[in-house]
């Protein structure tokens, strides 16, 4: 069984309190479909476990997924101004029509200045930060996404998402 190999950090994107009694991390990519079908399971556990559960999100965009890398730069862009988790909502909410169109929508969404966001992404910061998430990914054995960790074990879901639900819940017991 793989375990995380990069620990929870100030540099994460977290949902809860860093040292809830539950972490979960997971790498996904904004373009993958099995993402977006384990996204309203993780706003569940989000929503109904609020500060009982921490809810780590990495990048691990797939090279196979051409709007996947962007779509991440955009989402770190608005995770500078502390819209990461609306922006990361937002985009799989509408994650069939990615693209510059809905990028520049989602800026405007969140009042962010959209003529900002190509030097942001020219400045190298972005990518640099999606390439930590990745590398760390790699390490822990990531070959694919959604990838979870459940307090630092990797953990496998068979059949439905409900799996990974009912985990966090045992977890919490």
């Amino acid at each position: 069984m793989s375990v995380l190999q990069v620990p929870v950090s100030a540099h994460d994107h977290v949902h809860g309190p860093r040292d809830a009694a539950v972490v979960l991390v997971v790498y996904g990519d904004y373009q993958c479909p099995y993402c977006g079908m384990a996204e309203p399971t993780l706003q569940r556990i989000r929503q109904e476990l609020g500060d009982r559960v921490a809810v780590v999100f990495r990048n691990f965009p797939l090279p196979m997924h051409a709007q996947a890398l962007p779509a991440a730069l955009v989402v770190e862009f608005a995770g500078q101004y502390d819209r990461f988790w609306k922006a990361h909502d937002w985009l799989y909410s509408h994650q069939a029509t990615l693209g510059p169109p809905l990028y520049g929508r989602l800026l405007q969404t969140l009042q962010l200045n959209a003529e900002e966001l190509g030097p942001a992404m020219a400045g190298g910061h972005l990518e640099a930060r999606i390439r930590a998430d990745i590398d760390g990914g790699e390490r822990s054995g990531v070959d694919g996404t959604p990838a979870f960790f459940l307090n630092g074990e990797a953990i496998h879901i068979q059949h439905s998402h409900d799996e990974l639900y009912e985990q966090v819940l045992r977890a919490l017991r």
